[in-house]
């Protein structure tokens, strides 16, 4: 079996020895080489030590998690983040398409995470970068989204995305540029953090970018016309909402 080395950073004294000691109950085959509470001297500790998995806080005394990874940008190491359960953070995470564990924890939330992390890449560049701005500008809306497709995370302008249509437990983005990608999540994720900029939840199998929509057809049930000349139908349950937020 692989021998893991892991680095734990929290900046309260009695949750990082809880995690360290959490981690190795739950696998004793990762082996804790450092442990720091700042910044600074997570980055001090960092330059030598070289860890597979680094379980890392966001929120720090003198700076944030993202401040060790511009400070040591050659880390290799998967990042587990470890966030106060916030829903703006939630939010971050899942437009990032970055993993993480909310405090508190459950030992089967940590115990899933380290799965994860033992079989995937570390987080691209431009992952940590949306992340890091969701995170540091609460008052911003988001304008990219992180897609996590079977061979690649593909980062997209959210303005590029014409609509997203359900398919089982996948969801097919379509973009602007004619392209199309298929997302390992259901619609109702994407709904669900999308419906704050601009996209409207018209049926259940589509979800629409509300400033490609040309016109709502009343004839055949109800449909809307998009700029890209799709048909997208629109549920009778929601015609009234669909109107409305046309408005």
């Amino acid at each position: 079996m692989n021998k893991f080395t892991s680095f734990v950073v929290d900046d309260i004294p009695e949750a990082l020895e809880m995690l360290s000691n959490d981690i190795q109950q739950i696998d004793p085959e990762i082996e804790i080489i450092g442990k720091a509470s700042s910044v600074v001297e997570a980055s001090k500790l960092l330059q030598t030590k070289k860890p597979d998995i680094l379980f890392l806080d966001i929120m720090l005394g003198d700076g944030t998690g993202f401040d060790i990874l511009e400070i040591v940008p050659n880390l290799n190491a998967k990042v587990i983040f470890v966030t106060a359960s916030e829903e703006h953070a939630i939010k971050a995470f899942k437009f990032a398409a970055v993993d993480y564990i909310l405090k508190p924890y459950s030992f089967k939330d940590l115990s899933t995470a380290i799965s994860k992390a033992k079989i995937q890449i570390k987080p691209r560049t431009a992952q940590l970068n949306l992340l890091k701005q969701i995170v540091t500008k609460p008052s911003e809306k988001p304008t990219r989204l992180s897609l996590n497709t079977s061979e690649k995370i593909i980062v997209v302008d959210i303005k590029d995305i014409i609509r997203c249509k359900a398919d089982n437990n996948y969801t097919t983005f379509y973009l602007q540029d004619k392209s199309k990608i298929l997302v390992s999540k259901t619609l109702k994720y994407y709904s669900d953090i999308l419906k704050e900029v601009n996209f409207l939840r018209v049926h259940q199998s589509h979800l629409v970018n509300k400033l490609f929509i040309k016109e709502f057809i009343k004839a055949d049930g109800g449909y809307l016309m998009l700029h890209d000349s799709s048909n997208i139908p629109v549920s009778a349950r929601k015609k009234n909402e669909i109107i409305n937020a046309l408005k």
